[in-house]
């Protein structure tokens, strides 16, 4: 992520040589340029937006320019002012304890398990979706410096169930993790079949993935009895410091088919800054039954705004998007930015009360949390204990 030279650097003095040489992708912003919107009216079969528009600069955003800021402002906005005081004895989020058996065998009930950041297991109409797959102890490429894991996540590798598709919404180590992918790629009965944005597909076959297939924003595409689109979202990519926006982002929307027995839509927002892609999006998919939206790393607001939303954005998307139920993700796995690690549903649940919406209309669940996605508007019930 942008941060994440910085955390190295920060964090880990054995590190120190390494992210001196990495610098150069240290700020928040990326190379990529204005581009134009890309809403299309609703009559209109959308294009790929960037098949033909890949700049010297790399893939562009909808709606501007990532604002470049100062690393070094921000380490020493941390030196001088200092950061919240995290406990004493650390973190201690509660665990849910899915029942994994079940998960397993289970080809009939919608489900949404949280597995941790921004993975979560989604079961509907009978197909298994991992999104943004991270179970690694670090989200670096190194073993010894980087982001560590402060909650474990709420499954396993070895306690998923068989996964048909990974959705992967770009490429930056906490959302795209090598370990991880190879794992799956090895899972009993054979590969998920993997969709992921523009660019990426090398990456995952210079790794032995072979079975990915490669979307630009409004491209669709069909799997495992689903229809799913790759979406907008305003953010950017890099592993490396020289290949700043050269592999695209966004989110994905995934239905059922229209003549499916209970319909469903899903949109998972992936990593983003709020712009008005989520008007587009709502407007020409005409609301969901459930979001996945992030509402962690967020702060300092200055330096992080165009690339995270905080919670308080997080509501606009799930209102601009059409969203009947929403759960708050990239949060209490990983400290990647200033906030305490614990912060966000607080302020997530502050932010729906102002918005004058029902409380359980966006929440958060504990890590490994399994809900029941019943019928499009009711309520969800949680499975296990």
């Amino acid at each position: 992520m942008s941060y994440f030279w910085s955390t190295v650097f920060m964090r880990s003095p054995h590190a120190a040589l390494c992210a001196l040489a990495l610098l150069a992708s240290c700020s928040s912003g990326t190379t990529a340029r204005s581009g134009e919107p890309a809403s299309a009216p609703e009559s209109q079969q959308p294009q790929p937006l960037h098949h033909a528009k890949h700049t010297s600069s790399g893939y562009e955003n909808n709606y501007g320019d990532l604002p470049r800021q100062s690393f070094l402002k921000w380490r020493w906005e941390r030196f001088t002012q200092g950061l919240p005081k995290a406990p004493a004895d650390g973190y201690h989020f509660p665990m849910a304890h899915p029942d994994i058996a079940w998960l397993k065998a289970n080809r009939t009930t919608d489900t949404l398990t949280w597995i941790g950041h921004a993975t979560a297991l989604v079961q509907i109409d009978g197909a298994n979706i991992l999104t943004d797959p991270m179970f690694s102890e670090r989200a670096s490429p190194f073993s010894f410096a980087g982001p560590k894991r402060k909650t474990p996540p709420g499954l396993t590798l070895d306690e998923l169930p068989h996964i048909d598709i990974v959705l992967i919404s770009h490429n930056h180590y906490d959302h795209l993790d090598k370990p991880s992918i190879e794992a799956l790629n090895r899972q009993a009965g054979g590969p998920p079949r993997f969709l992921v944005p523009l660019g990426i597909r090398r990456w995952m076959n210079d790794i032995g993935v072979t079975n990915v297939e490669e979307l630009d924003w409004s491209d669709e595409t069909h799997a495992a009895g689903l229809d799913l689109w790759f979406v907008p979202s305003q953010h950017w990519s890099a592993r490396t410091p020289f290949d700043r926006a050269e592999t695209l982002w966004g989110g994905w929307v995934v239905k059922t088919p229209a003549d499916a027995a209970h319909p469903y839509a899903f949109y998972f927002a992936g990593d983003t800054g709020y712009s008005p892609d989520f008007r587009d999006i709502g407007a020409r998919f005409g609301g969901f039954d459930l979001a996945l939206i992030p509402v962690g790393a967020y702060d300092p607001r200055w330096f992080m705004h165009a690339q995270h939303v905080d919670p308080e954005e997080a509501v606009r998307i799930f209102q601009d998007v059409h969203a009947k139920k929403a759960i708050g993700i990239h949060w209490g796995s990983f400290e990647l930015t200033d906030e305490l690690l614990d912060e966000p549903p607080r302020r997530l649940a502050d932010a729906v009360r102002r918005a004058g919406l029902p409380a359980d209309a966006f929440t958060v669940l504990k890590h490994g949390e399994t809900i029941h996605l019943d019928t499009p508007g009711s309520s969800a019930a949680t499975i296990g204990r």
